[in-house]
């Protein structure tokens, strides 16, 4: 489903005159998790330790990579000139929407998303396409991204694709609140997870699998006290806060507080 290396590859005149390369500045935060980012007008790319983040110029444009289940990684030399490309699909990556928005792309091996980190590091424009690459979803300029990348793969660990971060619940936490339902509400992270669901969430004794966010809604600069995201396979999100000794949890409209 994905090929490597220089392919030489010259796109029609036609198609680059539709879509033209976003030009901005790559920036790395390292707090309270690692991000490489850039956002140019309405478009946004955000590369973490272990995913990539791409928020479409459209909805539509979202809703329609996670129903195709495919997406056109293409490395350019230049405006024209094709080095390289990652077709993510159903057999190495996983694609879905979350935080209402941004498109999330989860590579099954990590050796995949190292090939796609370093190939953004060493070109100078980022097509992102159906797998035809028939219809452009958008085109970053790449200067400045690998001061970025190197950034981001010094603050993730020795291979930028491999584990993300650690963040650990606050031992013994519950968190307790509601409206009509009340809730009891856990999480821990696992230290070492066998795929993409590394988390686990409990409400009032029944867990389900969750995956890790550390960016807020696509946000480069989150709120003060904002630790994780967890994004449950059933579609929930649960935010998770602390500041100093205090200790919440967003979930549905409701914030529950720390209760043991």
């Amino acid at each position: 489903m994905f090929r490597r290396g220089v392919v030489g590859t010259i796109l029609s005149a036609a198609l680059l005159a539709i879509c033209s390369p976003a030009f901005a500045g790559w920036i790395f935060n390292g707090s309270p998790s690692p991000i490489a980012i850039i956002q140019a007008g309405n478009m946004t790319l955000e590369l973490q330790c272990d995913r990539m983040r791409f928020a479409p110029a459209g909805y539509e444009d979202a809703q329609d990579i996670e129903r195709k289940q495919g997406l056109s990684i293409r490395f350019m030399k230049d405006s024209s000139t094709e080095a390289g490309a990652f077709q993510a699909g159903p057999d190495n990556a996983d694609i879905r929407i979350v935080d209402n928005f941004p498109l999330e792309i989860t590579f099954h091996d990590a050796t995949d998303y190292d090939f796609v980190l370093d190939q953004i590091e060493k070109n100078a424009v980022l097509k992102l396409a159906t797998i035809d690459g028939d219809v452009s979803y958008g085109i970053f300029d790449l200067k400045g991204s690998g001061v970025a990348i190197k950034s981001l793969s010094a603050a993730c660990g020795p291979r930028a694709g491999g584990e993300p971060a650690q963040v650990e619940a606050p031992e013994g936490v519950v968190y307790c609140g509601g409206g009509a339902i009340k809730r009891q509400i856990e999480y821990r992270i696992l230290e070492k997870p066998e795929d993409q669901w590394d988390a686990r969430v409990t409400i009032n004794g029944d867990t389900i699998r969750a995956m890790t966010a550390y960016s807020y809604f696509g946000k480069s600069k989150p709120p003060a006290g904002f630790v994780v995201a967890l994004l449950g396979e059933d579609r929930s999100e649960f935010l998770v806060f602390k500041d100093g000794d205090k200790d919440w949890l967003e979930f549905v409209d409701y914030t529950y507080r720390k209760c043991n």
